[in-house]
């Protein structure tokens, strides 16, 4: 692995930092650094944005984790609503890494650009209760068919659906550091459902790497995985000094940079 690898420590904390702060994981700024670190490794161009997808998404889930643990001492996680989110993106994250390996890697690499440039204007644009109600626990079947969309298309861009679970349990009325937290505790099963499904359904022989599973890599995702679970808490003490709005516009102006990074890359 020569001396790359000691590049996943780094990335790991600051996938743990963004985890904390704006509750997504980390996995867009995982996916950009892996999909440019790993045919450096020998992973094949054709293959390398799938292996950088699949490594984020087996990261994730003690990144969420850790961000979920720190949010939940807050206060700041509503459970219930995680409880019925979590059959849906259990099984969003199988299907939506099923579709993704059956795409090209530069199709995927359009696709993570222009969601992140949607999400980026929703969240501009959208107009949200000032501080939302305390008291408000979503829940119901409605969040297990969301939770399936969310995490169908989380595996799809490699991240851990804080940029969805986010903003639609603000629009419910969720104050926002609460939508950040309730979002780490579902990443944890959006990073499962996908890892699995990048892990097991891939080809035979999918990376010609020692350490592999499927299309994970093993030495990135368990790397990235433990700088980030120390670096989530220090992201969730800033979530907690930050006000809505401002984590907001934070949130927002993230997406664009790495929406227009990735439109560049699959323009090359």
């Amino acid at each position: 692995m020569s001396g790359w690898w000691l590049l996943y420590p780094v990335l790991g904390a600051c996938a743990g930092i963004l985890a904390g702060l704006l509750g997504i994981g980390g996995g867009l700024v995982l996916v950009a650094a892996l999909a440019w670190l790993l045919p450096l490794q020998g992973v094949p161009a054709d293959a390398a944005m799938h292996a950088a997808l699949a490594s984020s998404m087996a990261s994730i889930v003690l990144t969420a984790a850790s961000s979920a643990r720190s949010h939940h001492r807050r206060g700041s996680v509503l459970w219930p609503t995680v409880a019925w989110m979590v059959p849906g993106v259990l099984l969003g994250g199988w299907l939506g890494s099923r579709v993704a390996i059956g795409l090209d890697g530069d199709v995927l690499r359009w696709c993570v650009a222009v969601y992140c440039l949607v999400i980026a204007a929703q969240m501009l644009l959208s107009r949200n209760k000032a501080a939302g109600d305390p008291g408000l626990v979503p829940r119901g079947p409605g969040y297990s068919i969301a939770g399936g969309a969310i995490g169908a298309l989380s595996a799809l861009v490699g991240i851990g659906g804080g940029s969805m679970t986010v903003p639609l349990l603000v629009w419910r009325g969720v104050p926002p550091v609460r939508a950040v937290g309730t979002s780490s505790a579902c990443g944890i099963f959006i990073g499962i459902g996908s890892a699995l499904g990048y892990a097991l359904q891939a080809p035979a022989g999918a990376l010609p790497l020692a350490h592999s599973v499927g299309y994970v890599y093993l030495p990135a995702a368990i790397g990235v995985a433990a700088a980030s679970v120390l670096a989530a808490p220090y992201g969730t003490r800033l979530a907690h000094a930050i006000s809505g709005d401002a984590l907001k516009r934070v949130f927002a102006l993230f997406m664009v940079m790495v929406g227009i990074g990735f439109a560049c890359s699959a323009m090359r």
